[in-house]
């Protein structure tokens, strides 16, 4: 008897009669208690022939498709040999399925559907739209950024009540999802509907091959960036990078379904509510405390203004967050992971709620991304909003957009682009800082050699036209240091001035960097003795502006501004 008359005989989901064996890798098909009667199966390679793509299911979780002649239940062959667990392509291909849960959460799950029978019935439930060069693919040895959109199109059924009546959708909810480059970390930004600002100048793919040129627009709420006036994703995409100064490499856009149907097949998302809530607009009404939410309920929670913070759209992405970051963690539950059940309605859910662009347009891509993403701790991932102000350019008494902070939003967006992780912050900051303390308490300690003794190399790597010349005139003019020679332009630009010598040098050194107003940041001493003609080598980089002018300080240490709004994904808070 196969697993699916067997389920229909026994009134059991087949698809609960898989279970994962943590010492092999793989599902294990239950038919008794007793372990002789478990069969182990493993996952199929994928061949030429294309498995029969199995009807749509009716309910949120769809059963295991029914195996086909000469095939096994989903993961693998009927009869011979189980496969050695974690070898091979199939079971490379095993080790994630990820999509975005909301859809971003379900980015962060690994688990063992890619290669399942239905494998093609997936791939052709994602959408595709080219973006006209707008991004590209992702790449393994650098940071990824993924702009994840939530529009607010009434597609789909039950959404008629939802949005605006004849929108063709905006980008109504906009994180941009910024991975670090050793996939240790990540920073997910929340980018205002509400924010006013400029959208480019943006060519969309026309669905007759050509290429339409839709004019800049300036002074725009962002959430223009979409739909409007034919803009497509790709229009979004070019947005960010123009306001963060973060290329973007892909984009996976949903709508009001992926919250309903991705809540309902992970068996419903907990939440917390410090207070009762009773929305009109939204339709939430829960008492305070603890809830599970799926399905309508989870979107309301979503959607839900004007019952949390200061009722603004602000507060609102505060909640959205908190939801996700609880979607995150319940699809890296123990309980998720080992249900073959939760596996199957999410891979539907998932997939049927996305839409991407080329460079992640096949299930295979999509596992590629995951795979980068699977070991990641939740602990390292944080959510946080771009910085932004009121507009001032409004009434008092009618404000309904803002505008970028830029004392606050310029330090958090070159953190990102410098891919430094926002739950790094103080541990980095912290040894920034004792470190530039120890190299300057050893530069301030020891003698100073006569200025007459000074020998130094001169290079220009940066500074202004002329910049090594007028430092080797005001060096030996100004200072006596009369053993210094102008060598022109350096082989490379340097961002900071630098000063190079070697440890018996070091007297030199200390005199030039007086001379000059180096920090201990701009020396860079070697390991080998110099001979005694031998000179220094002063490059003069972007920050040098003319001789006599203190440079070289060491960078502010990167930190997170203050008061920056954040949401840690390891951490459940309660909506207020």
């Amino acid at each position: 008897m196969d697993a699916q008359s067997r389920g229909r005989a026994d009134e059991i989901d087949p698809a609960d009669q898989w279970v994962l064996n943590p010492r092999t890798g793989n599902y294990e098909l239950r038919l008794g208690n007793s372990p002789a009667q478990q069969h182990s199966v493993t996952t199929p390679r994928r061949t030429r022939r294309k498995p029969a793509a199995p009807s749509a299911p009716s309910a949120p979780s769809p059963a295991v498709p029914k195996p086909r002649r000469g095939e096994g239940p989903p993961g693998g062959k009927r009869g011979g040999k189980p496969r050695a667990a974690g070898g091979g392509a199939a079971a490379r291909r095993r080790r994630a399925l990820a999509v975005t849960g909301g859809t971003l959460a379900f980015l962060l799950v690994g688990g063992g559907l890619a290669s399942y029978l239905y494998y093609q019935h997936l791939n052709g439930n994602l959408k595709v739209i080219d973006t006209n060069g707008a991004g590209g693919s992702f790449k393994k040895d650098q940071p990824i950024n993924i702009l994840v959109i939530g529009t607010d199109k009434r597609s789909g059924a039950g959404n008629q009540g939802y949005g605006d009546a004849d929108s063709v959708g905006h980008a109504d909810t906009t994180i941009l999802f910024h991975v670090s480059k050793d996939r240790s970390n990540a920073t997910a930004l929340s980018i205002p509907r509400d924010l006013i600002t400029d959208i480019p100048v943006c060519p969309t793919k026309q669905s007759n091959g050509s290429v339409k040129q839709i004019p800049a627009t300036k002074g725009s709420r962002f959430n223009n960036s979409l739909g409007q006036e034919g803009r497509d994703p790709g229009c979004t995409m070019r947005t960010v990078n123009q306001l963060t100064g973060i290329n973007v490499d892909n984009f996976m856009m949903v709508d009001f379904n992926a919250v309903k149907n991705l809540s309902t097949a992970v068996g419903g998302v907990p939440v917390c509510l410090a207070k009762d809530v009773n929305d009109r607009d939204s339709k939430l009404n829960l008492k305070a405390g603890e809830h599970r939410l799926q399905g309508e309920q989870a979107l309301a929670f979503v959607r839900t203004r004007h019952s949390f913070g200061n009722e603004s759209d602000l507060d609102r992405i505060k909640t959205q967050q908190q939801f996700l970051s609880s979607m995150m963690r319940e699809m890296k539950s123990k309980e998720t992971l080992t249900s073959p059940k939760k596996f199957f309605s999410l891979a539907e859910a998932a997939t049927k709620s996305l839409t991407v662009d080329q460079g992640l347009g096949s299930i295979g891509k999509l596992t590629d991304l995951a795979g980068e993403l699977k070991d990641m701790n939740l602990k390292n991932v944080t959510f946080t909003t771009l910085p932004v102000v009121d507009n001032p350019n409004e009434p008092s008494n009618r404000k309904a957009t803002v505008v970028v902070n830029s004392s606050q939003a310029d330090p958090l967006l070159q953190m990102i682009r410098e891919d430094v992780s926002l739950t790094e912050v103080e541990k980095k900051e912290h040894a920034a800082k004792e470190a530039a303390d120890a190299k300057q308490d050893a530069l301030l300690q020891g003698n100073r050699a006569p200025a007459g003794d000074v020998r130094v190399d001169v290079y220009n790597g940066g500074g202004p036209p002329g910049s090594a010349s007028t430092t080797l005139t005001w060096l030996q003019n100004a200072k006596g240091v009369y053993k210094a020679s102008n060598h022109g332009n350096a082989a490379e630009r340097l961002a900071g001035t630098q000063l190079e010598y070697a440890p018996n040098q070091a007297d030199q050194a200390r005199a030039l960097a007086d001379m000059m107003g180096l920090s201990a940041a701009a020396l860079k001493v070697g390991t080998v003795d110099a001979g005694p003609r031998t000179p220094m080598k002063l490059t003069l980089g972007s920050d040098f502006k003319e001789p006599g002018t203190p440079l070289g300080a060491p960078a502010a240490p990167q930190q997170a501004p203050e008061g920056l709004q954040r949401v840690e994904a390891d951490k459940a808070v309660c909506a207020k």
